[in-house]
């Protein structure tokens, strides 16, 4: 006899773990509950029953006429001696007009209620003592006939069956979180409830992590009662999972399941579930989990399967929370092959685009997760030696889905000090000509609006590219040359196109600089100071507002109008067109000189004394004050 036959757990949908009752009342539920009370149940097709809000039953029926045209015998008033007698003083009439039968199917439905009633008793506190109870004496029989009789399963099957209800009998526990959690705790019956994680069944596991994959969930507890209680309880709760080595265990049940079983597969979604929660609530146990436990080399051998399904998917999105901004989970990133294995599997986007939202949803987490890892100065070394800019570009050229991340990703390999490696690779990957291609788009037409559209995070991404490029390529070298010519080829196209996304840029900052500008007028109008909190949120508005893209532009054009004379006249030219200048560019230059970093590493030039240099170039005799 194989048990865990006899325990598989339910089948879930991926939408989420609550199970709901249908509205009405199908003929299987009928079917079943005419098994449990021994009642005769007629089709329900024939009945439409409904209650009132004193909890009696009513309902109306329609007349139906068998094949032979004859009255039945069954219905009032003829065939129903309560017919009359269910008047109140007044004459109302309330329920007549049914059968023997069908008062019995209302009947039902009644007891039913009465049992819901008995459900909200359950959540009280002493039914809550009273579940948790049954639920330590079931597994504690379960443990006894395991141990007396363990060659013969017969022996434990009835124990296995009454733990397994138990378990389930917790799930109700999440709608009461301030009772049931510091019950849960003061009973000890959260470490009964961990211990069954090593229990021999696979299946009473499933039940377990399901059980505690609903108890964690951040919206635990109705929506009446107060969320901060809620939370607090919460907290109690995982503390208490935490004490009792809870993640040690849900990652060696991982290795245990197999994937290829419905019931297994559910398993794992569960588990990986719960490490959702318990990181959502606490972001700073990442580092626990990949340091004290083989998750992260489960995570990455995971998303690794041929076959994409939810749980790959949930692989990813995991993956993705443990490395965000998270420097010693990201270094173990790379101790463990992970940049290689990351390009290995986002490899198979050159070529086709994903199949559904599902997996490119998962596409984005795995290139979201090498862009975190590419804060590391390390892991852009292991991507340049995976041949990474080399995929990206050929992911560029071929225009897939894949295209904007592959972008993205090389601004973040490419950028600082340590992204020099990284620029050389991408040029040897003649990664210039796609880049730029990109970057011109389609072909070019003058806008008509007199409103351009703000940059996209594509040309944002470009435009970060090309700003390390000029700052980690050295002078005069190749690979600085073949960078100056692609702003000198066809006229300057380039550099025209830089022209149009400043003028986007300004104007969207003018529109920015307005709003704050009416925003400091109401401070004021309230008595209230201006803080440097303020600034710094003024800032950033202005950031997201234009600045930004502003900032990225004229960089780069600060660079190109230094070191070559051609583009430096005609930048002046078209300048000059728009009543603007030199100066305009400086006045930006100098806006990122008072925010930029002025520390220098391993024995490179701070992007302070770089802006301090450009300022000088451009503009000579008014360099004072930028040191």
């Amino acid at each position: 006899m194989n048990i865990d036959e006899l325990f598989k757990a339910p089948k879930f949908s991926a939408g989420g773990n609550k199970r709901k009752m249908p509205d009405n009342p199908t003929p299987e539920m009928l079917k079943k509950m005419k098994m449990d009370t021994g009642v005769a149940v007629v089709n329900p097709s024939t009945t439409n029953s409904s209650s009132n809000a004193k909890g009696k039953a009513r309902a109306t029926v329609e007349e139906v006429e068998d094949e032979d045209d004859a009255p039945s015998q069954d219905f009032a008033p003829g065939g129903d001696a309560d017919y009359f007698a269910e008047e109140d003083d007044e004459g109302r009439f309330f329920g007549g007009g049914l059968t023997s039968e069908q008062k019995e199917i209302l009947n039902i439905f009644d007891n039913a209620g009465e049992s819901a009633l008995q459900d909200t008793d359950e959540l009280s506190v002493t039914g809550i003592r009273r579940t948790l109870l049954k639920f330590e004496r079931a597994v504690h029989k379960n443990q006894d006939q395991r141990s007396k009789y363990p060659d013969d399963p017969t022996k434990f099957i009835e124990s296995e069956a009454d733990l397994d209800a138990a378990i389930k009998s917790l799930l109700p526990l999440a709608q009461v979180p301030t009772l049931a959690y510091p019950e849960l705790i003061r009973s000890e019956t959260v470490t009964v409830l961990i211990g069954l994680l090593s229990h021999e069944n696979a299946d009473i596991v499933i039940d377990t992590v399901e059980v505690i994959h609903e108890l964690t969930d951040e919206e635990v507890g109705d929506e009446a009662e107060d969320d901060e209680d809620n939370l607090e309880a919460l907290k109690t709760l995982i503390d208490a999972l935490l004490e009792n080595s809870i993640l040690d265990l849900l990652v060696d049940n991982l290795k245990r399941l197999n994937e290829d079983d419905e019931s297994d597969r559910q398993g794992v979604f569960h588990i990986l579930g719960i490490f959702e929660n318990i990181l959502g609530f606490n972001p700073q146990l990442s580092t626990q989990l990949v340091s004290g436990t083989t998750m992260l080399p489960w995570l990455l051998q995971r998303i690794q399967s041929k076959e994409h399904n939810e749980n790959r998917g949930y692989a990813a999105e995991i993956l993705s929370i443990l490395l965000q901004d998270n420097q010693p989970n990201r270094l173990e990133l790379g101790k463990n092959d992970g940049i290689e294995t990351l390009l290995k599997v986002l490899s198979q986007y050159r070529r086709k685009d994903p199949s559904d939202a599902d997996e490119t949803e998962f596409m984005e987490n795995l290139f979201d997760t090498l862009c975190s890892a590419l804060a590391e100065p390390s892991n852009k070394q292991l991507f340049v030696d995976a041949e990474g800019p080399d995929l990206m570009v050929l992911m560029i050229k071929e225009k897939l889905e894949s295209k904007s991340r592959a972008i993205k990703t090389l601004d973040y390999a490419m950028s600082g000090p340590s992204g020099t490696v990284a620029c050389g690779a991408f040029i040897e990957a003649l990664g210039l000509k796609t880049l730029f291609s990109a970057f011109m788009g389609k072909a070019a037409k003058k806008a008509k609006a007199s409103v351009t559209p703000p940059a996209s995070e594509e040309t944002s991404h470009i435009l970060g590219i090309i700003s390390s490029l000029f700052t980690n390529i050295a002078s005069d070298t190749v690979e600085r040359i073949r960078l100056l010519a692609k702003f000198i080829e066809n006229d300057y196209e380039k550099v025209d196109k830089l022209l149009d996304i400043r003028d986007s840029a300004l104007s969207r900052l003018k529109v920015t600089e307005s709003e704050i500008a009416t925003q400091k007028k109401e401070l004021r109008a309230e008595g209230e100071e201006v803080t440097e909190e303020d600034e710094d949120r003024w800032y950033l508005q202005k950031s997201d507002g234009g600045l930004f893209t502003l900032q990225s532009v004229d960089y780069i054009l600060a660079w190109i109008a230094m070191e070559d004379d051609g583009i430096r006249s005609h930048l002046l030219q078209m300048l000059n067109r728009k009543n603007q200048s030199l100066k305009d560019v400086v006045k930006t230059l100098r806006i990122s000189h008072e925010n930029a970093d002025d520390e220098s590493k391993d024995g490179e030039l701070s992007q302070k004394v770089i802006l301090e240099g450009l300022i000088g170039a451009l503009d000579p005799e008014n360099t004072g004050g930028t040191s």
